[in-house]
């Protein structure tokens, strides 16, 4: 493990990144700017090892990182309908970062915020984050811990816990872009999900409130196959949240991702119910990625592991409120082979 200066804020804050690595070849960077996970690269099997993640070059990219690469999405990962928020009774307006939506944590969000190293060790960092009262409209002062730990040979696993002093929501994610394949796109990689059910979106990507079955849907990806649609369509882009068919606690195998020659694979395990999906048809060339070239659209895609999207208005969904003297706690991990 080794820590690195990476940048400095326009406020004068100092961002540092932090290096893992272990004896298997793998090696992680993570930045203490949005507990980000900047660069990601696994040993393949009878080959060199390969870069997964994308990641900007420069501090510049994570300032502006619109589409959140590789960053901790908090306080309520994905979108709450109207930025509105009621507990015991008591309403809150969070702040609203697109359009009438309150997406990712907000204007600011952990995204956004300097993160603290409070532990390390030579395969692990952990992130800490206070994050205060009506921060983004949100009640409650929360302490946010986040720790990634390079597991051999391939496999990054995350922790994330926090507690509060008052009644609030959480529902953190990580949000990685994962592309396993050098210069293919995120519609030519093989996926699998252990997901009979979704929840359908209305077009400003809020829930219905809905589990609907993905049967005769286009994310209906109980067996193998290419992420682009079925039906053909060339135009049509993912962003969607999978409920996984979960039948008790503990990481379960949620998701699998293969590169489009077979070379690697991705198994994503998690403690979570929900896994949103994103393609990447929003990224756009704005800034250089880690290989020289800036990222086009479906340059890799998101597998981000959460409670339900806009549970606070949804009654129909599991409740993301945490109150004093909980811990909220989820463990994701990527492992690559």
């Amino acid at each position: 493990m080794s820590i690195h200066f990476f940048g400095r804020l326009p406020d004068g804050t100092a961002i540092s990144e932090i290096r893992l690595a272990n004896a298997s070849g793998a090696s992680a960077s993570i930045l203490t700017f949005g507990a980000a996970l900047r660069d990601l690269v696994v040993p393949v099997p009878n080959g060199e090892p390969r870069r997964v993640v994308l990641g900007f070059r420069e501090l510049d990219g994570y300032l502006e990182n619109n589409r959140f690469l590789g960053v901790t999405a908090g306080r309520h990962a994905s979108r709450i309908g109207d930025g509105h928020l009621a507990i015991d009774g008591r309403e809150y307006q969070l702040s609203l970062n697109e359009g009438g939506v309150h997406l990712h944590g907000g204007v600011t969000g952990f995204s956004r915020k300097p993160w603290q190293i409070l532990e390390s060790d030579e395969q692990s960092v952990t992130l800490g984050l206070i994050s205060p009262d009506g921060d983004d409209g949100y009640p409650g002062t929360l302490d946010v811990r986040c720790t990634y730990r390079l597991l051999e040979p391939g496999t990054i696993h995350i922790t994330m816990t926090a507690t509060t002093d008052a009644p609030t929501v959480v529902s953190l994610a990580h949000h990685s872009y994962f592309s396993l394949l050098p210069g293919a796109t995120s519609r030519e990689h093989r996926l699998q999900f252990a997901a009979s059910g979704y929840t359908p979106f209305s077009p400003e990507l809020v829930p219905s409130g809905e589990i609907a079955s993905v049967t005769g849907t286009p994310y209906d990806f109980r067996t193998p196959r290419p992420v682009s649609d079925p039906a053909g369509d060339p135009d049509f882009d993912y962003d969607c949240c999978l409920v996984l068919d979960r039948s008790g606690e503990g990481l379960l195998r949620a998701a699998r991702l293969e590169a489009p020659d077979g070379s690697l694979a991705m198994d994503v395990h998690t403690t979570e119910p929900c896994l949103v999906f994103y393609d990447g048809a929003g990224l756009a060339p704005d800034f250089t990625g880690l290989d020289g070239v800036p990222y086009q659209a479906h340059a890799g895609l998101c597998l981000e592991p959460m409670r339900f999207p806009d549970s606070p208005n949804q009654p129909t969904f599991p409740s993301a409120i945490l109150r004093p003297g909980e811990i909220y706690r989820q463990e994701t991990e990527y492992r690559f082979g």
